[in-house]
Protein backbone atom coordinates (compact mmCIF):
# COMPACT_ATOMS: atom_id res chain seq x y z
CA UNK A 1 0.00 0.00 0.00
CA UNK A 2 1.22 3.36 -1.11
CA UNK A 3 0.54 4.70 2.71
CA UNK A 4 4.85 5.04 3.24
CA UNK A 5 6.41 8.37 2.13
CA UNK A 6 8.85 6.40 1.22
CA UNK A 7 6.68 5.20 -1.55
CA UNK A 8 5.96 8.32 -2.95
CA UNK A 9 7.02 9.77 -5.72
CA UNK A 10 4.58 11.54 -7.55
CA UNK A 11 1.76 12.96 -6.40
CA UNK A 12 -2.04 14.61 -8.35
CA UNK A 13 -3.34 17.43 -7.49
CA UNK A 14 -7.15 17.79 -8.54
CA UNK A 15 -7.78 21.78 -9.42
CA UNK A 16 -5.52 24.14 -10.41
CA UNK A 17 -7.16 26.89 -9.24
CA UNK A 18 -5.57 29.02 -5.64
CA UNK A 19 -5.18 26.06 -3.78
CA UNK A 20 -4.82 23.36 -5.91
CA UNK A 21 -1.98 25.40 -7.48
CA UNK A 22 -0.40 25.96 -4.28
CA UNK A 23 -0.52 22.76 -3.23
CA UNK A 24 0.96 21.83 -6.67
CA UNK A 25 3.94 24.27 -5.90
CA UNK A 26 4.58 23.22 -2.19
CA UNK A 27 4.99 19.50 -3.60
CA UNK A 28 7.54 20.36 -6.27
CA UNK A 29 9.56 22.56 -3.92
CA UNK A 30 9.15 19.54 -1.41
CA UNK A 31 11.23 17.50 -4.33
CA UNK A 32 8.29 15.84 -5.29
CA UNK A 33 6.92 15.27 -9.34
CA UNK A 34 3.48 16.50 -9.70
CA UNK A 35 0.31 15.91 -11.89
CA UNK A 36 -1.84 19.28 -11.85
CA UNK A 37 -5.32 18.53 -13.22
CA UNK A 38 -8.14 20.62 -14.47
CA UNK A 39 -10.92 20.38 -16.65
CA UNK A 40 -9.76 23.00 -19.49
CA UNK A 41 -6.82 23.97 -20.47
CA UNK A 42 -6.88 27.74 -19.82
CA UNK A 43 -7.82 26.82 -15.97
CA UNK A 44 -4.26 24.80 -16.00
CA UNK A 45 -2.57 27.42 -17.60
CA UNK A 46 -3.38 29.79 -14.87
CA UNK A 47 -2.70 27.40 -12.22
CA UNK A 48 0.91 27.60 -13.84
CA UNK A 49 0.83 31.44 -14.06
CA UNK A 50 0.09 31.55 -10.54
CA UNK A 51 2.81 28.86 -9.36
CA UNK A 52 5.43 30.78 -10.87
CA UNK A 53 4.10 34.49 -9.76
CA UNK A 54 4.63 32.86 -6.32
CA UNK A 55 8.22 31.78 -7.12
CA UNK A 56 9.29 34.54 -8.47
CA UNK A 57 8.12 36.43 -5.23
CA UNK A 58 10.62 34.07 -3.42
CA UNK A 59 13.38 34.59 -5.69
CA UNK A 60 12.69 38.31 -5.41
CA UNK A 61 12.81 38.16 -1.91
CA UNK A 62 15.59 35.77 -1.58
CA UNK A 63 13.83 33.06 0.28
CA UNK A 64 14.91 30.80 -2.63
CA UNK A 65 17.40 30.52 -5.43
CA UNK A 66 16.32 31.14 -9.39
CA UNK A 67 17.28 27.40 -10.50
CA UNK A 68 15.22 26.25 -7.79
CA UNK A 69 12.15 28.18 -8.54
CA UNK A 70 13.07 26.74 -12.21
CA UNK A 71 13.49 22.64 -11.08
CA UNK A 72 10.29 23.28 -9.31
CA UNK A 73 8.32 24.49 -12.10
CA UNK A 74 10.37 21.71 -14.33
CA UNK A 75 8.66 19.01 -11.79
CA UNK A 76 4.73 20.04 -12.45
CA UNK A 77 3.03 18.20 -15.06
CA UNK A 78 -0.47 19.75 -16.19
CA UNK A 79 -3.22 18.15 -17.78
CA UNK A 80 -7.04 17.86 -18.33
CA UNK A 81 -7.00 13.88 -18.18
CA UNK A 82 -8.11 12.28 -14.68
CA UNK A 83 -6.78 9.52 -16.25
CA UNK A 84 -3.36 11.11 -16.01
CA UNK A 85 -3.41 11.11 -12.33
CA UNK A 86 -3.32 7.02 -12.27
CA UNK A 87 0.16 7.04 -12.00
CA UNK A 88 0.39 9.35 -9.08
CA UNK A 89 1.26 7.95 -5.48
CA UNK A 90 -1.44 9.74 -3.55
CA UNK A 91 -4.06 12.66 -4.61
CA UNK A 92 -5.25 15.91 -3.27
CA UNK A 93 -8.36 16.90 -4.09
CA UNK A 94 -8.85 20.95 -4.17
CA UNK A 95 -11.75 21.58 -6.48
CA UNK A 96 -14.72 24.37 -5.53
CA UNK A 97 -16.02 23.89 -2.47
CA UNK A 98 -19.29 22.01 -3.53
CA UNK A 99 -20.48 18.42 -2.52
CA UNK A 100 -21.84 17.47 -5.45
CA UNK A 101 -18.78 18.27 -8.04
CA UNK A 102 -16.33 16.89 -4.71
CA UNK A 103 -18.39 13.54 -4.90
CA UNK A 104 -18.21 13.68 -8.64
CA UNK A 105 -14.74 14.05 -8.83
CA UNK A 106 -14.18 11.15 -5.88
CA UNK A 107 -16.34 8.70 -7.57
CA UNK A 108 -14.05 9.13 -11.26
CA UNK A 109 -10.80 9.19 -9.10
CA UNK A 110 -12.13 5.66 -7.39
CA UNK A 111 -12.20 4.49 -10.94
CA UNK A 112 -9.31 5.73 -12.25
CA UNK A 113 -6.54 5.41 -9.71
CA UNK A 114 -5.03 2.34 -7.89
CA UNK A 115 -6.88 0.74 -4.80
CA UNK A 116 -4.02 1.38 -2.83
CA UNK A 117 -3.49 5.25 -2.74
CA UNK A 118 -4.95 7.42 -0.50
CA UNK A 119 -7.31 10.21 -1.61
CA UNK A 120 -7.14 13.61 -0.31
CA UNK A 121 -9.51 16.63 0.07
CA UNK A 122 -9.01 19.80 0.81
CA UNK A 123 -12.13 20.54 1.64
CA UNK A 124 -12.72 23.29 4.36
CA UNK A 125 -16.55 22.57 5.58
CA UNK A 126 -17.90 19.81 3.97
CA UNK A 127 -17.75 16.29 5.68
CA UNK A 128 -14.97 14.02 4.84
CA UNK A 129 -17.37 10.93 5.17
CA UNK A 130 -20.03 12.16 2.84
CA UNK A 131 -17.30 13.10 0.31
CA UNK A 132 -15.86 9.17 1.01
CA UNK A 133 -19.58 7.50 0.90
CA UNK A 134 -19.46 7.63 -3.20
CA UNK A 135 -16.17 5.03 -3.25
CA UNK A 136 -15.19 1.98 -2.09
CA UNK A 137 -12.11 2.92 -0.66
CA UNK A 138 -13.95 5.07 2.52
CA UNK A 139 -10.77 3.75 4.65
CA UNK A 140 -8.21 5.20 2.62
CA UNK A 141 -10.50 8.87 2.24
CA UNK A 142 -8.68 11.71 4.86
CA UNK A 143 -8.96 15.45 4.80
CA UNK A 144 -6.06 17.64 4.15
CA UNK A 145 -7.25 21.22 5.05
CA UNK A 146 -4.28 23.36 3.72
CA UNK A 147 -4.37 27.24 4.58
CA UNK A 148 -4.15 30.04 1.78
CA UNK A 149 -2.02 31.30 0.65
CA UNK A 150 -0.74 27.53 0.69
CA UNK A 151 2.96 28.35 0.18
CA UNK A 152 3.01 30.79 2.98
CA UNK A 153 0.99 29.11 5.47
CA UNK A 154 2.45 26.29 7.78
CA UNK A 155 -0.48 24.98 8.93
CA UNK A 156 -2.71 21.96 7.57
CA UNK A 157 -5.78 20.32 9.39
CA UNK A 158 -6.12 16.41 8.96
CA UNK A 159 -9.49 15.76 9.21
CA UNK A 160 -10.80 12.14 10.17
CA UNK A 161 -13.34 10.86 8.39
CA UNK A 162 -15.66 7.98 10.05
CA UNK A 163 -13.80 5.46 7.81
CA UNK A 164 -10.82 6.24 7.60
CA UNK A 165 -8.20 4.12 9.04
CA UNK A 166 -5.51 5.52 11.33
CA UNK A 167 -3.14 4.30 9.45
CA UNK A 168 -3.93 6.68 6.56
CA UNK A 169 -4.29 9.46 9.00
CA UNK A 170 -0.63 8.29 10.27
CA UNK A 171 0.44 8.79 6.82
CA UNK A 172 -1.81 12.27 5.70
CA UNK A 173 0.10 13.84 9.19
CA UNK A 174 3.29 12.45 7.86
CA UNK A 175 2.90 13.72 4.62
CA UNK A 176 2.08 17.20 4.96
CA UNK A 177 5.13 17.60 7.64
CA UNK A 178 6.90 16.31 4.83
CA UNK A 179 5.35 19.06 2.87
CA UNK A 180 7.26 21.50 5.13
CA UNK A 181 3.86 22.43 7.53
CA UNK A 182 2.68 21.44 11.10
CA UNK A 183 -0.68 19.74 11.08
CA UNK A 184 -3.35 19.79 13.79
CA UNK A 185 -6.30 17.07 13.49
CA UNK A 186 -9.87 17.19 13.52
CA UNK A 187 -12.58 15.28 13.68
CA UNK A 188 -15.29 15.27 11.00
CA UNK A 189 -17.85 18.10 12.30
CA UNK A 190 -18.65 21.06 10.33
CA UNK A 191 -16.31 23.36 9.82
CA UNK A 192 -13.36 21.23 11.95
CA UNK A 193 -11.72 23.30 13.97
CA UNK A 194 -10.53 26.19 12.01
CA UNK A 195 -13.47 27.13 10.18
CA UNK A 196 -15.78 26.58 13.40
CA UNK A 197 -14.12 29.06 14.69
CA UNK A 198 -13.36 31.64 12.57
CA UNK A 199 -16.14 32.12 10.14
CA UNK A 200 -18.34 33.58 13.59
CA UNK A 201 -15.26 35.74 14.26
CA UNK A 202 -15.26 37.24 10.27
CA UNK A 203 -18.94 37.65 10.46
CA UNK A 204 -19.14 39.34 13.52
CA UNK A 205 -15.87 41.59 13.09
CA UNK A 206 -18.19 42.58 9.80
CA UNK A 207 -21.47 42.85 11.53
CA UNK A 208 -19.50 45.77 13.86
CA UNK A 209 -18.59 47.50 11.02
CA UNK A 210 -22.08 47.49 9.12
CA UNK A 211 -23.66 48.52 12.82
CA UNK A 212 -21.11 51.34 12.92
CA UNK A 213 -19.58 50.44 16.19
CA UNK A 214 -16.18 51.55 14.69
CA UNK A 215 -14.34 51.90 11.43
CA UNK A 216 -13.05 49.03 9.12
CA UNK A 217 -9.75 50.50 10.01
CA UNK A 218 -10.30 50.57 13.40
CA UNK A 219 -12.15 47.06 13.79
CA UNK A 220 -9.33 45.62 12.60
CA UNK A 221 -6.64 47.70 14.09
CA UNK A 222 -8.11 46.43 17.57
CA UNK A 223 -8.35 42.86 16.97
CA UNK A 224 -4.41 42.73 15.67
CA UNK A 225 -3.30 44.76 18.76
CA UNK A 226 -5.84 43.38 21.01
CA UNK A 227 -5.62 39.83 20.27
CA UNK A 228 -2.02 39.62 18.58
CA UNK A 229 -3.46 38.15 15.23
CA UNK A 230 -1.23 39.33 12.01
CA UNK A 231 -4.77 40.51 10.22
CA UNK A 232 -8.28 42.04 11.15
CA UNK A 233 -11.75 40.34 10.37
CA UNK A 234 -12.20 42.92 7.96
CA UNK A 235 -8.89 42.59 5.90
CA UNK A 236 -8.70 38.46 6.57
CA UNK A 237 -11.93 38.22 5.02
CA UNK A 238 -10.84 40.33 1.58
CA UNK A 239 -7.56 37.94 2.07
CA UNK A 240 -10.02 34.84 1.71
CA UNK A 241 -12.24 36.09 -0.64
CA UNK A 242 -15.39 37.25 -0.02
CA UNK A 243 -17.18 34.74 -1.60
CA UNK A 244 -15.50 31.89 -0.03
CA UNK A 245 -16.24 33.17 3.35
CA UNK A 246 -19.89 33.27 2.21
CA UNK A 247 -20.21 29.59 0.95
CA UNK A 248 -18.44 28.32 4.12
CA UNK A 249 -20.76 30.30 6.80
CA UNK A 250 -23.84 29.51 4.55
CA UNK A 251 -23.03 25.51 5.09
CA UNK A 252 -22.11 26.24 8.71
CA UNK A 253 -25.22 27.73 9.04
CA UNK A 254 -27.53 24.95 7.48
CA UNK A 255 -25.34 22.21 9.68
CA UNK A 256 -25.19 24.31 12.95
CA UNK A 257 -27.77 26.99 13.48
CA UNK A 258 -28.19 30.57 13.45
CA UNK A 259 -24.59 31.29 15.28
CA UNK A 260 -23.36 30.77 11.61
CA UNK A 261 -25.93 33.09 9.77
CA UNK A 262 -23.77 35.19 6.94
CA UNK A 263 -23.47 38.79 7.94
CA UNK A 264 -25.68 40.94 5.81
CA UNK A 265 -22.83 43.25 3.88
CA UNK A 266 -21.05 39.56 3.39
CA UNK A 267 -23.98 38.51 1.31
CA UNK A 268 -23.74 42.10 -0.35
CA UNK A 269 -20.44 42.44 -1.02
CA UNK A 270 -20.32 39.09 -2.52
CA UNK A 271 -23.67 40.39 -4.64
CA UNK A 272 -21.68 43.74 -5.88
CA UNK A 273 -19.13 41.27 -7.12
CA UNK A 274 -17.13 42.84 -4.74
CA UNK A 275 -15.06 39.94 -3.36
CA UNK A 276 -11.86 40.73 -1.62
CA UNK A 277 -8.13 41.06 -3.22
CA UNK A 278 -9.03 38.92 -5.77
CA UNK A 279 -11.75 41.47 -7.21
CA UNK A 280 -9.54 44.05 -6.45
CA UNK A 281 -12.13 45.74 -4.08
CA UNK A 282 -13.69 43.95 -1.19
CA UNK A 283 -13.85 45.90 2.31
CA UNK A 284 -10.86 47.69 0.94
CA UNK A 285 -9.64 48.17 -2.02
CA UNK A 286 -6.50 46.61 -3.56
Amino acid sequence: MARSLDSIERIGVVGAGTMGSGIAQVAAQSGYDVVMRDIEEEFVQNGFDSIESSLDRFVSKDKIAEDEAEATLDRIAGTTELSDLADCDVVIEAAVEDMDIKQDIFADLDEEIPDDVVLATNTSTLSITTIASVTDREESIVGLHFMNPVPVMKGVEVVVGEKTDDEVVEFAHALAEDLGKETWESDDKPGFVTNRILMPWLNEGIRAYDEGVASKEDIDKGMKLGTNVPMGPLELADHIGLDICLDASETLHEELGDRYKPAYLLKRKVDAGDLGKKTGKGFYEY
